[in-house]
């Protein structure tokens, strides 16, 4: 009987300098307060927006638009929803929802209501379908 062999570890990797900072956690934001400083004053009015919600650019990025607000406008040439936008940029939705804001009243994108479904087809509708498919 041979004896059972190890396995060898990987070299350790030096630990990085310590900065004084504590280590983020899996799945936190490595800088917490930069959420508040992307959002701005959040105070104010915020536009009735739900995760649904489809917006569209109506215009290209001023050079005044921050970086987060660019990126909300040139995701947008194609209608996406608020959901998606969050989703992308990886910011939470209340803070999506106050760029969105601010570019909804600037006048650079536009809201809209995501396509209801009707749940029951028209009646009118499939008598007519029906009624096509027995004259073939």
């Amino acid at each position: 009987m041979t004896d059972p062999q190890r396995r060898r570890r990987a070299p350790r990797r030096p630990d990085p300098p310590d900065t004084g900072a504590a280590a983020p956690e899996e799945g936190e934001p490595q800088n917490p307060e930069r959420l508040f400083v992307i959002g701005g004053d959040a105070d104010g009015e915020r536009a009735d927006l739900d995760l649904v919600t489809l917006i569209v650019a109506r215009a290209d990025p001023p050079a005044s638009a921050t970086p987060e607000q660019a990126a909300l406008l040139r995701l947008c040439a194609a209608p996406l929803s608020v959901a998606e936008l969050s989703a992308y940029l990886r910011l939470p939705f209340s803070v999506v929802t106050v760029l969105l804001t601010d570019l909804l009243a600037a006048g650079l994108a536009q809201a809209r209501a995501p396509v209801v479904r009707r749940t029951v087809a028209d009646r009118n509708l499939l008598e007519a379908v029906m009624h096509g498919l027995q004259k073939l």
